[in-house]
């Protein structure tokens, strides 16, 4: 996991610069960076603070150069992957007043947003969260059916309407459902065409209306690189996110769509998938990423 990308940093780091050298070095560093799926305004903003931490001092005559590209790495890793503001899932729903506490997931087929969901419900199902999800992707084949093998797999029920049919609506049925239940979280599915599709983010502009979610979701591939990036910022303009999720983090050798999304959206990465299983699903934690790509001075 994060190989590449903990290479690419310690070639860096172990590099003897020179005020001649450092430049190109600064210039291998941000090519090194893109080719690990870093978006570019993210490698900028790594190499710029390299290069600020430099400014004044006479290379040729330090003896700790390792250190200070190492330090600063950190802290400018550190300062991507720290959020505006942090989101505890399960503090954010004990802490709620009235039921029930509505979570919205974002993302394009194949990213494994359906899965997560399952993940997410067993997560609070397991912490003694009563949950209900509704079936608000009415325009994918085999969407529904889908979503309830894995609802069904961790004990949850769906709510769900005919397919083509207005999936805010859905939204808005389960929601009741909660109420009338005393269900503390429901859970919302959207469709997952892509986030150049007009109609889909009207769509989930009217799911998001009429649901008034606490919590809108982006469930990210980290596999999809760049493109997880441009789902990311696209949904973020037109609908508005609160919290991240990867997926497929184990498999990841690169590591670059979890700095880049952290860089662009401004918004936690609170869980990542590491499984297909159930239980696959654990806390972000950016001190354990940051370790897994820079070597410890």
């Amino acid at each position: 996991m994060l190989e590449k990308l903990k290479k690419t940093f310690s070639s860096f780091v172990n590099k003897t610069l020179t005020e001649k050298k450092l430049e190109n070095t600064i210039n291998d560093l941000k090519l090194l960076l893109l080719s690990n799926d870093v978006a570019v305004d993210t490698a900028d903003e790594i190499c710029k603070k390299i290069t600020e931490s430099f400014e004044g001092e006479q290379l040729g005559r330090l003896s700790s150069t390792r250190k200070i590209l190492f330090e600063t790495l950190k802290e400018t890793i550190t300062k991507i992957l720290t959020p505006e503001e942090e989101v505890n899932l399960l503090e954010e729903i004990k802490k709620k007043k009235g039921k029930p506490y509505v979570i919205v997931f974002l993302g394009v087929n194949g990213t494994g947003k359906t899965t997560t969901m399952a993940k997410i419900a067993n997560l609070l199902k397991n912490n003694g969260f009563s949950i209900v999800a509704a079936a608000a992707d009415t325009f994918r084949a085999a969407a529904i059916e889908q979503l309830k093998y894995h609802m069904d797999k961790v004990g949850i029920r769906v709510i769900k309407h005919e397919y083509k049919s207005d999936p805010a609506s859905v939204a808005y049925d389960a929601i009741e459902h909660a109420k009338a239940k005393n269900i503390d979280v429901v859970l919302v599915d959207t469709a997952g065409r892509q986030v150049t599709d007009k109609n889909l983010m009207i769509e989930i502009q009217k799911i998001c209306r009429i649901a008034k979610p606490d919590l809108i979701l982006f469930i990210g591939d980290s596999l999809a690189g760049n493109d997880a990036l441009f789902q990311a910022k696209e949904f973020n303009k037109h609908v508005g996110i609160d919290a991240n999720i990867l997926t497929k983090l184990d498999a990841d050798a690169k590591g670059g769509a979890a700095l880049s999304i952290s860089f662009e959206t401004k918004k936690p990465i609170i869980f990542c998938g590491v499984g297909q299983g159930y239980n696959d699903l654990i806390p972000f934690d950016h001190e354990i990423f940051i370790s897994n790509i820079l070597e410890q001075e």
